[in-house]
């Protein structure tokens, strides 16, 4: 059985959506008893609601679950939780997050979820299975990589949900791997021209998911991620250097987070549609050796539902190795061509 906590947000209905065109029958639960009845009543489904702050209610959530697909953020605030709860009743956690410290923070806990034989894979959709599956394949082009590139462009604009996140990160630094070890760098530290097959683009460093779980796929010691940007974009990261103090202070964030829920949930459904996603990758040796791929997707909500939809039904059959995991850990270098509109070029 497969629990899909969150159901209510945007991504969380995509995920359900996506559930149901497999042929799939979750139980759909979340915090808000209102808001989840409605939702399951709507579809025939059962649900159920807990707060995540309640263990005894939300042990009741997982009752007889095998997986659950955890799609309620800011996972900074939420994954732990949610995991404690997965580790106690033996159910396999999938989450949709792409935020470093929640990767590290459950890497941390491989242990523990061996000896209870529960899988621990956050990161289960856009962020970050098309560029972990990336990551592994330029690996096994260069078996001797010292250093990782990875870029992404493309796809829609934010739901509230990952603007939300981003707000209460606002004023944070930008991070990158050196030696093996994360270490923070300033806001678009690095830029860079990349040909993501379309056309030749700016991208600056970004504080990106592989950051953490490229290091654990690959073993590759220096990392960095990209995303395409505008020239002003990029000023205006730069320019957050100097702003970060007043972006910690909590009354700003509040102020950002307030415009945020005015918005629409996020990109509809045309959006999506006529959206595609590129992702870059670049492998190099200490010989000088240098190889490069590509993939192009869907857009990232439609990609991070049937990519999470995917990885639960994998575990539904077995596929679920015990302890901390990350897509291509999990699945293969080749996970991310399941999904029908990705392809890969090598260059």
């Amino acid at each position: 059985m497969i629990v899909i906590y969150g159901a209510t947000g945007y991504t969380g209905q995509l995920v359900l959506e996506e559930c149901l065109a497999s042929g799939l029958r979750p139980v759909i639960a979340g915090r808000s008893v209102e808001a989840v009845r409605a939702l399951g009543v709507s579809h025939g489904l059962e649900w159920r609601a807990a707060a995540l702050d309640d263990a005894l209610a939300l042990d009741a959530v997982l009752a007889g679950a095998t997986v659950v697909i955890h799609c309620a953020g800011p996972f900074a605030r939420t994954s732990r939780r949610m995991a404690d709860a997965c580790i106690r009743n033996g159910v396999h956690y999938l989450d949709i997050t792409g935020e470093i410290a929640v990767f590290e923070a459950l890497a941390a806990r491989d242990a523990e979820a061996r000896s209870a034989g529960v899988m621990l894979l956050p990161g289960a959709g856009f962020d970050v299975v098309p560029t972990d599956c990336l990551a592994a394949h330029l690996k096994r082009r260069c078996p001797e990589a010292t250093a990782l590139a990875l870029a992404f462009m493309g796809g829609t604009g934010l739901s509230r949900g990952t603007a939300t996140t981003m707000a209460e990160n606002a004023g944070g630094p930008g991070a990158v791997r050196r030696g093996g070890r994360i270490v923070t760098v300033p806001p678009a530290w690095r830029t860079r021209r990349i040909d993501f097959g379309d056309k030749v683009r700016l991208a600056a460093t970004i504080p990106w998911g592989d950051v953490s779980t490229a290091f654990h796929s690959t073993g590759i010691p220096d990392i960095e991620v990209y995303t395409a940007m505008s020239p002003s974009t990029v000023r205006s990261l730069r320019l957050s250097r100097v702003l970060a103090p007043l972006l910690r202070m909590a009354w700003v964030r509040r102020r950002l987070v307030a415009a945020i829920n005015r918005r629409p949930a996020g990109p509809d459904a045309q959006t999506r549609a006529r959206a595609v996603a590129r992702i870059w990758g670049e492998a190099r040796d200490a010989a000088g050796r240098v190889v490069v791929s590509r993939l192009e997707t869907p857009d990232g909500y439609t990609l991070t539902a049937k990519t999470a939809v995917l990885a639960a039904r994998a575990v539904l059959t077995g596929r679920a190795a015990p302890g901390f995991q990350t897509p291509s850990r999990a699945f293969g270098a080749e996970f991310i061509l399941q999904v029908p509109g990705c392809s890969r070029v090598d260059l």
